[in-house]
């Protein structure tokens, strides 16, 4: 299984970006979603997630300005980013969690490269 992120870059204070992460391989199903962040200097920190069937969780940092949405049928996951502030600069990773591959009983935890947003002042 592959994690393929895309939609990164550098945009202006108050700009908008769409992030978007496609798991490959031979997927069954994935129970949940979602992007993390890292900024230089800090650790790893949770953005927003979603199960299959759509319940969402945000950051309390990026509620109201940042939309994570979902399909299923692609194994894609996307994250709209609004209102985007220099604080939200960092590399944006995907992650699916408990991905059932055909013909295994165990789910995995999959993670993608990362992408890396630039919000400039």
């Amino acid at each position: 299984v592959q994690l393929q992120a895309s939609g990164g870059g550098l945009v202006q204070a108050g700009g908008s970006l769409r992030l978007s992460c496609a798991a490959s391989g031979n997927i069954f199903g994935v129970n949940a979603m979602g992007w993390y962040r890292q900024a230089p200097g800090n650790q790893r920190e949770l953005v927003a997630t979603i199960t299959s069937r759509g319940v969402t969780n945000y950051a309390d940092s990026v509620k109201g300005r940042f939309t994570i949405s979902r399909d299923n049928a692609k194994n894609t996951v996307y994250l709209q980013m609004n209102s985007l502030k220099p604080e939200d600069t960092a590399v944006y990773y995907c992650n699916a969690d408990g991905v059932l591959e055909r013909g295994r009983s165990k789910e995995y935890d999959y993670w993608g490269k990362g992408t890396l947003v630039t919000v400039s002042s």
